[in-house]
C-alpha cells in the first residue's frame, strides 16, 4: 500500500462489513477500488502504522465524492460527538481505475483513547444483524450481536445494560438510565441524526453503533458509525444498509415510544423517547445543534471547505460538475433554521 508516496508492505486488507461481503459478485470483484476495505497495518509487522494508526477504513458509499459522509463526520464532531477523521484520497489496485475514496479511522484501541478519559473501559460493536435486546446471562448467545473491540473480554457490563434497558420497568427506567447511559451525549446522537437525515443509525437496519462503557463511571455511551446515507443519500450498489431516508430537520417521533421512521427498532430510542424527561432532553438538543451547526452557516462553510479540497485536488478524477452537485443535495437536505 502506496500513501503520500510512502509504501506500507505487508499489511492486512479484508472487505469491511458483513453486508459488504455479501454483496460481492463476479462484477463487484473485478472492481476492487470500489469495495469498503479494512487496512491494517500491523497485521503482520510489529508497530506499522500511518500517522499513529493502526487501522484504516476506506468507506463505501453511493455518491462520487462521498462527501456527504466526510460533512457529516466533521459535523458530529463539532456536536460534541465522538466522531472519526476522514481524508478523500484515491484507490487502485494493481495499476487498475483511480477512484476518489473516504478514508476513515477505525474505532480502535488508538481511537478510543483518542476520544474519551476513560482509565480502564471497553468497546463493543454491534452487529448488523442483531438488535440491543437481552438475551439471558449466556455470553454465547450474544456471539452474532456484539463484537468486542476494545478491552479485556469482559460482556458483563453489556449484558447488565441491555438488561436494565429490556426488563426495567417505567419508572425505575425513567429514574435510573442516567446511571447507566450518558443521557445527554444520547439525547445530542438522537437529535444530531434526526437533522442530518440518516435513517442507518442505532435504530435503522444496519444497527449502527458501537457501545463504550468506562468501568469508572460505570456507564455506557452509545458512539456514531456509518454515516454514508446521511443528508437523504440514498443507498445503491452496497453503499450502506438499505433504508428509506429520514428527512433531514427533525422527524423522530416523541412520546410514544417510536423510534422514528425508520424501517429499523431499537430498544432503548423507544424507552427513551416515551419517557418525558428524556423526550424534552432530546428536544433541547435538537433546538440546540439546529442554531449552532445549521442555523450558525457552520454547516454550509464545511461543505464549502469540501468543495474547495477536492475542486483543487480531485478535479482530474471528478468533475467540477459532479463536486458542486454533490455540494448542493447535502445543502439542500440541511435542515431550514
Amino acid at each position: 500500500v502506496t500513501i503520500d508516496g510512502t509504501t506500507y508492505e505487508n499489511v492486512g486488507m479484508r472487505l469491511k462489513g458483513n453486508s459488504s461481503l455479501f454483496s460481492v459478485n463476479a462484477a463487484s470483484a473485478e472492481n476492487p477500488e470500489d469495495l469498503p476495505w479494512l487496512i491494517r497495518f500491523d497485521k503482520f509487522v510489529d508497530d506499522q502504522n500511518y500517522q499513529g494508526h493502526n487501522d484504516i477504513v476506506i468507506r463505501s458509499n453511493s455518491t462520487e465524492t462521498s462527501m456527504n459522509e466526510a460533512v457529516a463526520a466533521e459535523l458530529l464532531e463539532a456536536a460534541g460527538l465522538a466522531s472519526q477523521q476522514a481524508v478523500s484520497t484515491t484507490l487502485s489496485f494493481n495499476g487498475g481505475e483511480t477512484e476518489i475514496r473516504l478514508a476513515m479511522e477505525n474505532p480502535d484501541e488508538v481511537w478510543e483513547e483518542a476520544n474519551f478519559d476513560s482509565e480502564e473501559s471497553a468497546l463493543y460493536k454491534a452487529d448488523s444483524e442483531g438488535d440491543y435486546s437481552f438475551r439471558g446471562d449466556d455470553v454465547d448467545a450474544y456471539d452474532e450481536i456484539f463484537d468486542q473491540k476494545v478491552g479485556e473480554d469482559d460482556l458483563e457490563p453489556l449484558m447488565d445494560f441491555l438488561e436494565f434497558i429490556n426488563n426495567s420497568d417505567d419508572s425505575t427506567f425513567g429514574t435510573d438510565l442516567d446511571e447507566w447511559l450518558d443521557t445527554e451525549a444520547f439525547a445530542t446522537y438522537l437529535a444530531f441524526q434526526n437533522l442530518i437525515g440518516n435513517a442507518d443509525d442505532i435504530d435503522g437496519r444496519g444497527n449502527n453503533s458501537y457501545l463504550q462503557y468506562d468501568y469508572e463511571t460505570e456507564s455506557m455511551t452509545v458512539v456514531n458509525w456509518d454515516l454514508n446515507l446521511a443528508f437523504n443519500t440514498a443507498n445503491v450498489g452496497g453503499g450502506g444498509q438499505a433504508g428509506g431516508a429520514r428527512p433531514a430537520g427533525g422527524n423522530r417521533a416523541v412520546g410514544g415510544g417510536a423510534g422514528g421512521p425508520s424501517e429499523g427498532d431499537n430498544i432503548l430510542v423507544n424507552r427513551f423517547l416515551a419517557d418525558e424527561t428524556y423526550a424534552q432532553m432530546y428536544a433541547d438538543a435538537t433546538a440546540e445543534l439546529t442554531d449552532s451547526i445549521f442555523a450558525s452557516g457552520f454547516a454550509a462553510e464545511v461543505v464549502s471547505s469540501w468543495v474547495d479540497v477536492l475542486t483543487d485536488q480531485a478535479s482530474d478524477i471528478v468533475d467540477t460538475a459532479t463536486i458542486e452537485a454533490d455540494a448542493a443535495a447535502i445543502l439542500a437536505a440541511m435542515p431550514s433554521a
